[in-house]
Formats: C-alpha cells, structure tokens, sequence
C-alpha cells in the first residue's frame, strides 16, 4: 500500500512539471535539428540563491579581519607555505631610542618541508623611526638546512641612533656626567655551522661593522675635554671586518624560544689590520653557556652566562658594551662600556591564559679592562672588582604573536637605572 502511494506523489510532481515547462523549441541548421525544453526556477528560489551568493562573497569588516589575520597567526603553516609570514606594527619604546613607530614581522619556514623532525627556520624583518632623528632597518634569523645538517645565522642591519655616551670603564659609567651623540651604523654578521656530530656544529664567523660617531662635541662639561676624557685620544669613526672560527653544542628545540635543552658557543674573531681602518690587527673572543628545563607543563626555566673579550687596542665602538635588549635589559646600552664583560641573568617562564605568558628575571654584570697583574698602567682602575657588579631584576609580558614566537614587553630594575623594551622573540 505504501508503494502504491510513493508512485502516485512521484506521477504527481511529474505531470507538475511537464506542464511547467516551455512548449519544445526546435531548431533546424543544414542537416542538424536541435529540440529542447526547459524548466523555469521559480522566483523564490532564483531570489534565494542569490541571496546565498551574496552572503557567501560578502567580505568581512576590517576589524574583522584583523582579528582573524592575528588569530591564525600562531598556527603552524610550514609544511603548507613556502613561507609563514605575519607583520605587526605600532609605537614602541626602549630606554635607548625613546618612543618609535615600528614594524616588525616573523616568518616561520622550512627548507624541506618533508622534515618534521628539525624544527622551522625563522626570520624577522624590522624597522622603526622616530622624530628625534633615530631610525633602524634590518634583518636577521637562523636557516637550517636539510636534516639540520648545516645552520646559517645572520643580521644586517643599518641605523641611525641618537644616543648618550659615559666613556669607557665601569667609573665613567657610574660617576661621569653623560654627553649625547649620533651614532650612525651599518652591521653585517653571519656565521655558517656544519654539525660534525650530533648536537655539536663547527663553522666561521663573518663579521662587517662601520661606526661613525657624530655632533660629539654639543655637550660637553665645562672643564672637560672631549678627546681626553671621553673618547682617550681615539677617533670618531672607524671600520672593520673580522674573519673567526665558532664552535657551538646546541640541543634546543626551537632556537627563538627554546622549552628545553643546552647551548654553548665558543668563538674566536681576528680583525685584520688591512681590512679595517683601526690601524691595528684587534682579536675578539666570546663564549654563551645556557640552558631550559621544563620545571612543569606551562613553566619553563632558562639561564644564561656570557663573556666578551677584546684585544688591547680595541676602540670605544667596537667594546663591550653592557645593556639593550638581551642582557643586563635594565640598562641602557653603552652606559658601561669597556674591553670586557662578564653577564649571567636567570628568567622564569610561564604561560597564563591561552597566548600570553610572563616572565621574571633576574641577572648580575660588569664590565672591565683586565685582570690584577693583568691590567696595565692605564686600566688599573678599570681592572675587575667585585663591588663593580652591577645588579638587575625584572618582569614581563609576552604574546604569542606566531607559533613559539613572541613579542615580548619588559621592565628591568637595576642600580640607578631602569629599562622598558617592546622587541621580538624571547632575550635568550
């Protein structure tokens, strides 16, 4: 019974049909003939469709937009795109540049997108300006190569930074009345690693630096001589380039924001007399030892000591200089300038709420030209002294702004000094 029904409701719609169609049309060409019928749609539905269409192409709002662009910002899209890029941009702030308006974007990429065990490489691009005169432009990041058998780390960037300026040891820093000048720099660094074992990378270091240190002499103390107090007889503007070997043992996870694991570098820079405009052959050694534990699911613990050691005829811009954006951040950059230093800073990590972490810190430095009997007749009084370590505290805020990686804001606390920084990705 319940078939005979169904066939007569399909009969139905069937003869509802034929007799909404057109009459046939026929068309005769040479020895073809075409006959056809149609059906028409009726209003309502034609008008639903279209209404359909319509919602389907409507494009969102900017704000919209905008929310949905940094939403899917930290989802990881490398083994889909050649590259994963995401630009932000607004004011910003560092004791050393005062307020800025900048730019900045991460990129998140793979050079074989078939490895799914070495982490991404990573590359961020920034730039920012103000009305004080101060400008920077530039890029760096860490490639690694298939397998993660090769590592390419590079920075290049070009400024122009009005700045403060103490001179040089750790009593000119904290005593001395400061003076300003205009820093102009063009920076290229890059350094090529092969693993040679597991975790363990050999390369070299390239190194190009040009300072120009200008309007100096607008400020200077009454009583007070430019050239032999400040600057101890040494030029305004120098250049060079330096050739080095580098060892690093490196079992991080992720290189900008590392979870777990070791990193220690070691490396040894000559700048050759030639290929500079120092008038001497000047040597640099270096050495990074840190570490990440998680300490729970959402915490993690980071640690960091570093060293810098300069050859004796090192001039002012090419030093040592405490402070910035990565260690001893409290501090302004260059306040305490010397041939050495020695810095060790220890930082909590811990996320919050979904994207936004914090993070608090603390860290110890100084600055110096020799050790004791090392020292010679002019830096007896710069030599290394414990009551010179300077000490820092600090918090801060963090938003992942791509896959493990953050944009981070800081506040440092140190002696006589305190620090605000807006940068991107973690300081160590």
């Amino acid at each position: 019974m319940r078939r005979f029904w169904l066939v007569c409701i399909a009969l139905v719609c069937r003869v509802g049909l034929l007799s909404a169609q057109q009459p046939a049309q026929t068309f005769v060409r040479e020895n073809d003939t075409l006959t056809y019928t149609y059906v028409p749609l009726e209003a309502s539905l034609v008008e639903q469709q279209m209404l359909l269409e319509a919602d389907s192409t409507k494009r969102p709002g900017f704000f919209k937009r905008l929310i949905n662009y940094f939403a899917e910002a930290n989802e990881d899209r490398t083994f889909e795109k050649k590259i994963d890029f995401t630009f932000i941009g607004g004011p910003s702030y560092s004791s050393d540049t005062k307020f800025s308006i900048g730019v900045m974007g991460a990129g998140l990429y793979r050079t074989d997108r078939t490895d799914s065990l070495t982490p991404p490489s990573d590359v961020t691009l920034f730039g920012s300006a103000s009305i004080t005169g101060f400008y920077v432009l530039g890029i760096r990041g860490n490639t690694l190569f298939k397998h993660d058998k090769n590592r390419l780390i590079y920075r290049v960037s070009f400024a122009s930074r009005p700045l403060d300026y103490w001179g040089i040891g750790y009593e000119d820093g904290a005593r001395k009345p400061h003076i300003d000048y205009t820093e102009k720099l063009t920076r290229v660094e890059a350094t090529y690693l092969h693993r040679a074992a597991k975790g363990f990378y050999v390369g070299a270091d390239l190194r190009f630096h040009y300072v120009n240190g200008k309007n100096f002499d607008r400020h200077v103390p009454e009583g007070m001589s430019l050239d032999a107090d400040y600057l101890y007889g040494m030029r305004r503007e120098y250049l060079s380039t330096g050739l080095g070997l580098v060892a690093q043992y490196d079992t991080r996870d992720f290189a900008p924001n590392a979870y777990k694991g070791v990193y220690i570098k070691a490396g040894a820079m000559i700048l050759p007399k030639g290929l500079g405009s120092v008038g001497a052959t000047l040597w640099k050694v270096d050495f990074t030892v840190s570490g990440y534990q998680r300490l729970w699911s959402t915490g993690v613990l980071a640690m960091e000591a570093h060293g810098e050691f300069n050859s004796r005829t090192t001039p002012w811009p090419f030093m040592a200089r405490m402070g910035g954006d990565f260690r001893m951040r409290s501090y302004y950059e260059g306040r305490y300038t010397d041939l050495n230093m020695l810095t060790a800073q220890v930082e909590l990590r811990q996320r919050i709420w979904r994207r936004i972490s914090c993070a608090v810190w603390g860290a110890a430095g100084t600055v110096f030209s020799g050790i004791g009997p090392y020292a010679d007749e002019w830096m007896n009084e710069r030599s290394f002294s414990w009551s010179h370590i300077l000490p820092e505290v600090g918090v801060g805020v963090r938003w992942e702004f791509k896959k493990r990686v953050n944009i981070r804001f800081d506040f440092g606390m140190g002696r006589d000094s305190n620090g605000f920084i807006v940068q991107i990705n973690e300081a160590f």
